[in-house]
């Protein structure tokens, strides 16, 4: 596809071997629902949106606080509880805090994130737990 070069026999071989590779895969049991969750499809109409929401929110943030001369930032570790029920939801939960800017989960241990923030009020944010029920309401709505 790459190439630009578009024949039907071409066409026609990157199907079968598609096909084929998803069979031999089913075939040797290699496919599990926690590597392809599937069953999150609907969910994610709603919850991807107020993501990208977030995001931009973010960046604005972050934005602003880049052009001001003073650079009013106040870097912050916090702690966060998680309430996902399974590993799918809280690297979910984990990545939606990475991928806003001015937040980065550090590590996750058990039922816990560590959070760098840039920001206190990044900090407070996460804490206050909106994503976090965003998520699990993502992760449950299956």
């Amino acid at each position: 596809m790459l190439s630009g070069i578009f024949t039907p026999f071409l066409l026609t071989m990157g199907l079968v071997s598609a096909v084929a590779i998803v069979w031999f895969a089913h075939r040797m049991d290699v496919i599990d629902q926690e590597g392809h969750p599937l069953h999150l499809g609907r969910s994610a109409l709603t919850y991807l949106p107020w993501l990208v929401v977030e995001i931009v929110k973010a960046a604005w943030d972050v934005s602003k606080i880049i052009v001001n001369p003073r650079m009013p930032i106040s870097p912050t570790m916090v702690r966060v509880k998680t309430s996902q029920k399974t590993p799918v939801g809280q690297v979910v939960y984990a990545n939606s805090i990475t991928l806003t800017p001015g937040t980065i989960s550090v590590v996750v241990e058990g039922d816990e994130i560590l959070v760098h923030a840039l920001t206190r009020e990044g900090a407070e944010a996460v804490v206050e737990g909106d994503m976090d029920r965003r998520v699990t309401r993502f992760e449950g709505a299956s």
